[in-house]
């Protein structure tokens, strides 16, 4: 698609983020600023912590903690992990939840991972017949679905982390014949299949797509651990068609930044072998990409670069809060656009971002926690007055 022109600032009303991961403890203290820092007014929390929130107890001690750490510019709210403990009565009691200053519901949703398919997962399920009482609770009470929509890599059907996307579909297909009043969300979709899948259900079904994933392809984190998350980038045909939708301004798909902060050294792990060779081709690198901090100057800038400026507002803003049901947020951002002459180290996306830790490392040195952004060392095309 042929680039347009643009204006020089843009004012976006509330834009929310729903799907980010902040984690815990000192992680989160770095972290959760970073959601206001990044222009979101409101963020949707997933509940993969350790241990995962199964519980509305779990959950809101969670939401307090992290509320520490932001402003009441920014509103937190959060899922359950579906878990075979979640039942009908837990379920009403998330739905009478109400944050302490929007009166909004503080638990939206319920947030479902298929086992060891993604950071956390372990817990996650194997049948979603098991869960059709809480669903038909969820959808009693309004409750939204999130759906990790991946399956386990399977050798006897040929499933790996390219086509795992693909063989889900047909869970999120039965699951909205079942429910169709239930609000479902595919989160984080990558493929041209994916997108078709959704357009075909009913207006109870949503989807978010990550602002990774409208840049990457497969070529950008085979061998790059840095853009490895789960699920992986595809193909430029899959890109082309996730990029399609966003520029179409579809109704029922909208951000969910997937944001999910690792330390530099899981992220890298054979960076802190310490010279073990069993240890570096034994590791495993964290599936994430981190972009809370620059999410909206990084929306703009890469929604600009393939002519869909004009939809940034209903891809970060309009269509999540309404399907979300998300009234009375009303705090404006404003952004302005970046020569690409320009000296300005605000556009440039910092190396990392780094928090002293209190933990101690083996050779007794105070550690750092170090995360390392998407697009870092590169100039956005975008900022945030």
């Amino acid at each position: 698609m042929a680039t347009k022109s643009s204006p020089q600032s843009i004012e976006v009303h509330a834009p929310v983020d729903m799907h980010v991961h902040v984690r815990q403890g000192e992680m989160a203290s770095l972290v959760v600023p970073h959601v206001e820092q990044g222009g979101m007014t409101l963020a949707y929390v997933m509940p993969n912590t350790v241990p995962p929130l199964t519980s509305v107890d779990q959950c809101l001690a969670y939401l307090d903690e992290l509320e520490k750490y932001t402003s009441s510019n920014v509103e937190l709210v959060g899922t359950l992990y579906l878990h075979p403990s979640l039942t009908r009565e837990e379920i009403a009691k998330a739905a009478a939840t109400k944050h302490p200053r929007s009166g909004r519901r503080r638990i939206m949703g319920v947030k479902s991972y298929p086992r060891g398919v993604t950071t956390n997962s372990e817990g996650g399920i194997e049948s979603y017949e098991a869960y059709y009482e809480v669903f038909d609770e969820m959808q009693k009470h309004d409750m939204v679905l999130n759906l990790h929509g991946e399956v386990p890599s399977n050798e006897e059907n040929n499933i790996t982390v390219m086509t795992a996307e693909a063989a889900f579909l047909q869970h999120l297909h039965s699951l909205h014949a079942r429910f169709p009043n239930l609000r479902i969300v595919l989160e984080h979709a990558t493929t041209e299949a994916a997108v078709e899948a959704v357009k075909k259900c009913g207006e109870t079904v949503a989807c978010t797509i990550t602002p990774h994933h409208l840049e990457l392809i497969v070529d950008d984190w085979a061998g790059k651990p840095l853009h490895f998350c789960k699920p992986v980038a595809k193909t430029y045909n899959d890109r082309k068609a996730l990029r399609k939708v966003i520029a179409e301004g579809h109704a029922r798909f909208f951000l969910g930044s997937d944001s999910a902060p690792h330390p530099v050294t899981s992220k890298l792990p054979s960076a802190s072998t310490h010279g073990s060779s069993h240890a570096a081709l034994n590791c495993g690198c964290a599936a994430g990409v981190y972009t809370s901090a620059i999410l909206l100057p990084l929306c703009a800038s890469l929604l600009d670069s393939f002519g869909a400026l004009d939809r940034l507002s209903s891809y970060v803003s309009d269509n999540a809060r309404r399907f979300y049901k998300f009234d009375g947020l009303n705090r404006k951002v404003t952004l302005h656009k970046v020569d690409s002459s320009s000296q300005d180290q605000r556009a440039i996306v910092p190396g990392s971002y780094t928090l002293d830790a209190h933990a101690q490392i083996k050779d007794g040195e105070k550690g750092k926690i170090q995360v390392v952004p998407f697009w870092s060392g590169k100039q956005l095309g975008w900022i945030i007055a």
